[in-house]
């Protein structure tokens, strides 16, 4: 029941055209834009033609997958399509041993200089990702962020308008935290990709995992960036930090603008 329901989701896609979405994810990833079938041809072992390509990339489009801004433009993924890589192509998997000894560090350098923990843990997770990060125990009221300079910079916000409105949500995104937390479970990680972020901004993405302090209070941290965002690593980043963190208790919540 399960599997025809996500058909119901999802057309089926070819291990070709799964190849091509992921590629155009990680090219759009890196670059902010839009991948061309050369591009594609040159930088990725197909072994096929650009004509091929640009076949699988139109049917893609199609299907809402991918985008096309332009005629003469490459594509670049829709929610529907990072929803896809998200549930049907990409694999979990742990950080290395290095990027954890590089946490470790960090995370003892910034305890060491007295900081508290909603500071220390903003703080690194914004430098780690080069997001916004923002990070609070609930019923104690107490946020930190730190990174807003680092998003303001993407640019998927150069225009004035959207920058303006990116501030004015985060400013107050501390008063939606009731709003996010709901319907989370304890243990779940979660991903909200672009319309389905409940913090209004719909070219953002959001990962969210609550866990309790050893105190038994509730917490949430979180990363603000472009929907490119790089979903996997960043999920690693939160599964690893809670293990820092130990036995507490807070919600790590990445919102990006889209970096895979």
């Amino acid at each position: 029941m399960k599997n025809l329901c996500r058909l119901k989701i999802f057309n089926l896609m070819n291990s070709r055209q799964q190849k091509i979405l992921s590629a155009i994810i990680e090219e759009y990833t890196k670059t902010a834009i839009p991948a061309g079938s050369q591009i594609l041809v040159d930088h990725y072992d197909f072994k096929v033609s650009p004509a091929t390509i640009r076949n699988d990339m139109t049917k893609l489009e199609k299907e809402g997958y991918l985008y096309q801004p332009h005629i003469s433009a490459g594509r670049i993924p829709t929610d529907k399509g990072y929803r896809y890589f998200v549930e049907e192509i990409m694999r979990d998997k742990e950080l290395s041993k290095s990027e954890q000894q590089k946490m470790q560090r960090e995370f003892l350098k910034l305890k060491a200089q007295n900081m508290r923990l909603t500071k220390t843990t903003a703080k690194l997770l914004s430098h780690l990702s080069g997001n916004f990060a923002i990070s609070g125990l609930i019923s104690s009221e107490e946020f930190a962020d730190f990174g807003m300079r680092e998003l303001v910079r993407q640019p998927e916000f150069k225009e004035l308008d959207e920058m303006c409105r990116l501030v004015e949500v985060l400013d107050y995104l501390d008063e939606r935290f009731d709003k996010i937390v709901k319907g989370i479970k304890e243990n779940e990680t979660k991903i909200f990709i672009g319309n389905e972020n409940p913090i209004g901004i719909s070219n953002c993405s959001m990962i969210i995992s609550p866990y309790k302090l050893k105190s038994g209070e509730k917490g949430i941290l979180a990363l603000i960036g472009p929907k490119r965002m790089k979903y996997a690593k960043n999920k690693s980043m939160i599964e690893y930090m809670k293990k820092l963190l130990g036995a507490s208790a807070v919600i790590i919540l990445f919102v990006q603008i889209a970096k895979f």
